[in-house]
């Protein structure tokens, strides 16, 4: 088969033919339909202090996916050949303390999917019976590939309920656009979404928000003062930081009412400063840190916001035959996009 493969300790990617894929006996082959780039596929691509820590080549990388069942392992029971699915990217253990009393999501000993083993930026990819999701035949691969992503905007919009609540998401990566447009199908009063990219507060007013703030060009003040105006100068309900940008975390901390809540998902390059007293112990403000899904708790709500009517359709730009690769990753870099899809 052809795969995309990390083959030496370097910068880039090489396209290559990689041997075909068999099953163990709780195992599938899964033929892949369409598979989306990440940010953590970027930081391997461009073989960051991150990546030559974590991962070690060679490794077809890729973690986002859809495709059909083509091969079933003799002891496989949950799905079946010809199966249309998609995958939860973390392997968990099954057998550790979280993963017995039902956190397998903050699993100690977990495997991921592109990292771990080999995955799915391939014609082919093997994946555990347990991590499959079947999947509506409606939803086409470009939506369908995206479903774990979409899985941490679900789990970090709705760890509260938001019906009728003021929002804040700070940072338009797929992520953020992904969770304005999970926060608008759930039912949200008022959205607002900062960045410095044009761009992507376009894209985030295609999804739902209200209001958008282009935090490089604005004054701080005037971004506050637009939030106050907004909720009658109380703050909003709920933050929710996908950014990691320091001055993001900030102001996520400085906008949410007191008695509200900030969501963590983005993450900062390094530790950051807080004033614990003012920006969240007076404020009384409950801080939620969001990795990955919830297995498979956020994955069955997913299915409900697709049938309640979520638009994830702006956030899909670009469509590339797996060999264009580079330009999909270029694409990450420049920041000219939403999500990139990659079609073997």
């Amino acid at each position: 088969m052809r795969a995309l493969v990390k083959t030496t300790t370097a910068p880039g990617l090489t396209a290559t033919s990689w041997p075909d894929p068999t099953p163990g006996p709780r195992e599938v082959v899964v033929k892949v339909a369409a598979t989306s780039l990440c940010g953590t596929d970027a930081h391997i691509y461009r073989w960051d202090e991150w990546a030559q820590g974590r991962v070690h080549p060679p490794r077809i990388i890729g973690h986002e996916l859809c495709g059909h069942v083509v091969e079933a392992g003799r002891e496989v029971s949950l799905v079946k050949v010809g199966d249309y699915v998609a995958a939860e990217s973390h392997i968990t253990c099954g057998a550790c303390f979280q993963c017995r009393t039902g956190q397998a999501h903050v699993c100690k000993q977990y495997r991921i999917l592109g990292i771990d083993c080999d995955g799915s930026y391939a014609e082919y990819v093997t994946l555990p019976e347990g991590v499959l999701w079947r999947t509506a035949a409606e939803i086409p691969p470009e939506f369908a590939c995206v479903q774990e992503p979409l899985g941490n905007a679900v789990d970090a919009a709705l760890a509260e309920d938001l019906t009728g609540h003021t929002v804040l998401v700070t940072g338009c990566g797929p992520t953020g656009l992904f969770a304005i447009a999970v926060a608008r199908v759930s039912g949200a009063a008022v959205i607002i979404a900062t960045d410095t990219s044009e761009y992507r507060l376009g894209l985030a007013k295609q999804v739902g928000a209200d209001l958008t703030v282009n935090v490089k060009t604005a004054h701080l003040e005037a971004v506050n003062e637009a939030i106050r105006e907004l909720t009658a100068g109380e703050g909003v309900d709920a933050a929710l930081e996908m950014s990691g940008n320091p001055a993001a975390l900030h102001q996520a901390f400085r906008a949410v009412k007191n008695g509200g809540r900030v969501t963590l998902f983005g993450i900062p390059t390094g530790q950051v400063c807080f004033d614990l007293p003012n920006e969240i112990i007076f404020k009384g403000i409950r801080v939620y840190g969001v990795t990955g899904r919830r297995l498979f708790g956020t994955w069955y709500r997913l299915a409900g916001l697709f049938k309640a009517g979520l638009n994830i359709r702006p956030v899909i730009t670009h469509s590339l035959p797996m060999a264009e690769f580079a330009t999909g990753f270029d694409l990450i870099q420049s920041g000219q996009c939403g999500k990139v899809v990659l079609i073997p």
